[in-house]
């Protein structure tokens, strides 16, 4: 039986197949792009208060298991707001097929920040590195479930010639040694299995005991209040990525502050 994953890829994987553009011409596209924002340093900056975790705020308008989140956002609005409530990051997605997002909405949300921005996409082959940098992205998303070693091992190495931060994502140990084995140090753990999209709210700390000083640490979905994120940061989590609870929370700018924060401590 086919899983979201399988459909989501197959969708990728066939346009990759039909795209014959040559590196010359990624190149040419890549040279007009904005200076990279340095995506890992700005984790660590906002990470570094013993009593505030960095948040990736994400522009997202639908998902395939819970449907329409936002679809009218305005990209430029929700993106200032983001930064405003104090967002380290933005997490724009561009998959139009299942998310309904668009490249557009990234370089729209890059051009009213001045903070980092990842392109959150399924990444299948080099030639997606290049458009992320192309249209002004600072970091992309690899997810190892949807690749091979090779592919694994390829893309970390073009998205660091292209100055990209790679932020890779893993779902369980065995994907982390996967993910440490080709050099990422920049590893999001999705609480989410793409597979089912049920939400494991322990996933993360679980899979988080397991990685090495210096990995910068992320955690992804199913992350809802301040309780969650005070918890990661206990764990000894840098980072949450947060979409649903922000694109339909009536205040993202207070809802966003809560998150970094956590509940007063005694």
């Amino acid at each position: 039986m086919a899983t979201y994953l399988d459909e989501i890829l197959r969708v990728h994987r066939a346009r990759a197949a039909a795209d014959h553009r040559s590196i010359a011409e990624l190149e040419a596209a890549v040279v007009n792009a904005p200076p990279v924002r340095d995506f890992g340093a700005a984790l660590r900056k906002a990470s570094s208060s013993r009593d505030e975790i960095a948040v990736i705020a994400e522009v997202k308008r639908r998902s395939p298991s819970k449907g329409d989140l936002a679809v009218d956002l305005d990209p430029l609005e929700l993106a200032a707001s983001y930064e405003m409530g104090g967002a380290a990051c933005l997490s724009v997605l561009t998959d139009e097929a299942h998310f309904g997002g668009s490249a557009d909405d990234l370089v729209h949300a890059r051009s009213a920040v001045s903070i980092p921005v990842l392109r959150k996409d399924f990444t299948v082959q080099a030639r997606d590195l290049y458009d992320a940098r192309a249209i002004g992205a600072d970091a992309a998303l690899l997810i190892v479930a949807a690749l091979d070693d090779d592919e694994l091992r390829r893309f970390v190495s073009v998205a660091d010639e292209l100055g990209l931060a790679a932020l890779v994502e893993v779902h369980d140990e065995v994907e982390l040694a996967r993910a440490l084995e080709v050099g990422a140090t920049l590893i999001g753990v999705n609480q989410r299995d793409l597979r089912t999209f049920e939400v494991d709210a322990d996933r993360a700390i679980r899979v988080g005991a397991a990685m090495p000083e210096g990995v910068i640490r992320v955690a992804e979905s199913g992350v809802r209040d301040s309780a969650d994120t005070a918890r990661l940061k206990d764990a000894g989590f840098h980072a949450v990525l947060v979409g649903e609870t922000l694109v339909t929370a009536g205040d993202p700018v207070r809802a966003l502050n809560a998150l970094r924060t956590g509940p007063a401590r005694g």
